[in-house]
């Protein structure tokens, strides 16, 4: 069963905890869809209770003394924004209908080649019949964009009353999933952060994500992936349960923002090639085992594939970039996430941190080991969590108060879990460290200290923005704003509208600053060939065999990687005033990589 084309070629991808919590609230009515992350129920609560309000909405505080309550809060809230987005929607429909110049407007953020720009167009023209017939095309031809939530597969903390572990359907991204299962949304979860067994195998409780009777999946699956490999790996997995991933959504392992996954030095336009070449065998693979499953559940089966996504997100800057990525690998929409940090319409962003991400540049994007997750993390540099932070490290109380608890995942001194960030955990681990004094450098118990302290609450700091320009108490430990732009952020250099930003995205209008914005595929080369020398350098103990193995693997797939661009950018008709530039780029990048000497074993 064929779905609607929606009416936008970019979409707005998750940032953080609270950067996009209301974010549909605020764009889906311009059909415009986006990412709310739904692992924060204390945060989803305070914003259910802010637009009760402001919408003049019903509101009864779910407390922790509910037995489910993050499961309900999360139900809740989305229920909340479902309602609004579609009372939001009927009224903008009834604004385009009244006004001629509502519908010119809204015209100049649409796709260029968009049929309903071209429908809109010709009912303009036709102006006698204009009254009459603007309403049943509205009603026919537009529609919101999509509310998805997003959960990170491994924020799936165990939880307890007092010293009983609940059972696992209680755990985090447990009680996420059954939050959004059962809201009234019709949309996706978009799955982040590698597989969740346990987690993937719970999908099977809900009959919202298997195909009824007309082939309709209510609730769709996406899963976030940074190569065929993982797709494949993990629709498979999926469809032998009966479950159908509706979209792969594709992102640059190091440019991009948030958490970020490197891949084996695989570049992001080899992936998408290859996702252009077996788009199919993805799609038969997965459906063929979810038919055989579907007949062992006795379960309505589809006799056709149901519809498949492809679509990409990491870095992108520009209208030329965009068309591409579209054009010649296919995919089905492009995701603008960093840039949209600098659109306070579409995002949730305080105002100083708003101006700090207008100022940064390249040197203030980095990668950073602040996640207690012990991935590395994009941030940036001057934040008020990173002041706060370093003030209780001089103060000699380093640690967060963990208020949240939700990335308490180290069992190393507790069965319950604690997490890196946390006062409790950086004090037992600094007690430790002295114990090692006699045997250390002054220099190694500085880093070992610095490698301790480092790590942020990005519970708290990553939902605070939400906070501070809704003017919503904060309560507890001050921790300041972390955000978490890509490196991308580092060529947006000032606050824009929303329709300016949309229409930079579609070529009708440039928002760039003037700095020496690299090609997104050149900068990630450059990404990737950084990390693989900082990987090397950074190694303090001896060098072992996988090591060099896995190093020499990784600048393996960066050379295949380069030759691909190097053809890629000698035989199409893309990027025509900038080809030869970005070219000599990819040849200046393969004279560094060469540079890079791979250790070779000590031999005893």
């Amino acid at each position: 069963m064929a779905t609607l084309k929606p009416i936008h070629t970019f979409h707005i991808p998750v940032m953080g905890l609270a950067y996009t919590i209301d974010s549909p609230i605020r764009v889906a009515k311009y059909g415009i869809s986006s990412v709310i992350s739904i692992m924060d129920d204390e945060l989803i609560e305070k914003m259910n209770a802010f637009y009760s309000e402001k919408f003049n909405m019903p509101y009864q505080e779910i407390t922790k003394k509910i037995h489910d309550y993050r499961a309900e809060r999360i139900t809740s809230y989305l229920n909340l924004v479902d309602k609004i987005v579609k009372n939001k929607f009927e009224n903008f429909k009834a604004e385009l209908s009244e006004s001629k110049v509502a519908v010119q407007n809204y015209m100049e953020t649409l796709p260029n080649k968009s049929d309903i720009k071209a429908g809109l167009q010709n009912l303009l023209e036709d102006g006698f019949a204009f009254k009459e017939n603007i309403k049943n095309y509205l009603e026919k031809n537009l529609y919101p964009g999509d509310i998805d939530v997003n959960i990170m597969t491994k924020l799936d903390k165990d939880n307890f009353i007092n010293d009983e572990q609940l059972p696992i359907s209680f755990n985090d991204a447990h009680a996420a999933l059954r939050g959004f299962a059962n809201s009234t949304l019709e949309s996706s979860v978009v799955l982040s952060a590698g597989m969740n067994p346990r987690l993937y195998s719970y999908f099977e409780n809900f009959s919202a994500f298997f195909p009824d009777i007309n082939n309709k999946l209510k609730k769709k699956i996406t899963l976030k992936v940074s190569d065929f490999r993982s797709a494949m790996i993990q629709g498979n997995f999926l469809a032998k349960k009966g479950l159908w991933v509706s979209e792969y959504r594709i992102e640059s392992g190091l440019n991009c923002g948030g958490h970020a996954f490197a891949t084996e030095g695989f570049l992001l336009g080899p992936i998408l090639e290859e996702f252009k070449q077996k788009k199919e065998q993805l799609i038969q693979s997965a459906h063929e085992l979810m038919v055989k499953a579907l007949g062992q559940k006795e379960m309505h089966i589809p006799q056709q594939p149901l519809d498949l996504k492809i679509t990409v997100q990491g870095g992108i800057g520009t209208a030329e970039e965009h068309d591409f990525l579209i054009d010649y690998y296919n995919v089905d929409s492009v995701g603008w996430g960093s840039p949209f940090l600098l659109v306070p319409e579409a995002t949730s962003v305080d105002k100083h941190t708003r101006s700090l991400l207008a100022a940064a540049k390249e040197a203030d994007l980095y990668l950073s080991h602040i996640s207690p997750l012990g991935i590395p993390f994009n941030t940036l540099r001057g934040t008020t969590n990173e002041v706060l932070k370093q003030k209780r490290i001089n103060d000699n109380k380093a640690g967060s108060s963990c208020p949240k608890r939700f990335l308490a995942l180290s069992k190393e001194f507790d069965g319950k879990g604690i997490c890196t960030s946390s006062k409790k955990y950086q004090d037992l681990k600094l007690d430790e460290l002295q114990l090692q004094v006699a045997s250390l450098s002054a220099e190694a118990i500085e880093k070992k200290k610095n490698s301790i302290t480092e790590k942020a609450c990005l519970c708290v700091g990553l939902a605070n923005a939400s906070f501070l320009e809704n003017d919503i108490k904060i309560k507890g430990q001050a921790q300041g704003v972390i955000i978490c732009p890509g490196p991308n952020m580092a060529y947006f250099d000032h606050e824009v509208s929303l329709a300016t930003m949309v229409k930079h995205i579609y070529g009708n209008t440039f928002i760039l600053g003037g700095g020496n914005r690299p090609n997104l595929f050149v900068k990630e080369l450059k990404m990737y060939i950084d990390y693989l020398k900082n990987e090397i350098n950074s190694v303090s103990d001896e060098i072992t065999a996988g090591q060099i193995k896995k190093w020499n693997a990784f600048k393996n797939n960066l050379v295949i990687g380069i030759g691909y661009y190097k053809d890629l950018f000698s035989n199409n008709v893309f990027f025509k005033t900038t080809k030869n530039e970005i070219l000599n780029q990819f040849k200046f990048y393969e004279l560094e990589l060469n540079k890079i000497e791979i250790p070779k074993l000590q031999l005893a």
